[in-house]
């Protein structure tokens, strides 16, 4: 079983960042989406990066705030925040999917972490 382990969440004030981390053993195999899940709302897909790194996709909820990247060589994606609301407030859950380009939908995903808090408050 393939373990993910995110890090990086934390209590921050409205428009500061934070960098969220996964770390993915053998990442070059996979595709890598972030997912988000507030108290009382279901799990949203946010972000996913392809194998190779040349393909993103972003959330309309997390366009041009949130980037996500990713370091082979350290087997390690990354999601850089800002500008956070406290609507982003949620645990933050990185995904591995076995295909190219997995998108957002979370079926696609085959193993998960065990989610990091992000919380945006005054």
């Amino acid at each position: 079983q393939l373990q993910l382990v995110e890090s990086g969440g934390g209590l921050v004030q409205p428009g500061e960042s934070l960098r969220l981390s996964c770390a993915v053993p053998g990442l070059t195999d996979y595709g890598i989406g972030w997912f988000r899940q507030a108290p009382g709302k279901e799990r949203e897909g946010i972000s996913s990066i392809s194998k190779n790194g040349l393909w993103r996709q972003y959330a309309d909820s997390v366009r041009d705030r949130f980037f996500i990247s990713r370091d082979n060589a350290k087997n390690t994606v990354y999601l850089e925040t800002n500008n956070l609301k406290p609507e982003d407030t949620a645990v933050y859950y990185c995904a591995a999917s076995t295909m190219a380009v997995p998108g957002l939908n979370a079926v696609l995903y085959d193993s998960w972490g065990q989610g990091t808090q992000v919380t945006v408050s005054l």
